[in-house]
């Protein structure tokens, strides 16, 4: 794993030991994955992220994980 030192610029508003929906309240067992390059063509502003994946990926100094519902396969549509 990657050091860096430099402060998170984020707010975490609860912790959880799993993927909550916050509509129902329903909670998924969550696997923990290193995200690859490969994620990068399925995370586009068409499928709704608004956050700037491949900047981040293109980072030296981070390491990038993705939390997926267990036993799900995640399917996008092109």
């Amino acid at each position: 794993m990657k050091k860096n030192n430099e402060p998170l610029d984020f707010e975490i508003d609860k912790l959880t030991n799993s993927i909550e929906n916050i509509v129902t309240g329903d909670k998924f067992s969550t696997d923990i994955l290193v995200f690859t390059k490969a994620d990068l063509k399925n995370i586009t502003k068409k499928n709704g992220w608004e956050f700037n994946w491949k900047q981040e990926f293109k980072e030296a100094n981070r390491d990038i994980y993705k939390l997926t519902i267990a036993n799900i396969p995640l399917l996008f549509k092109d």
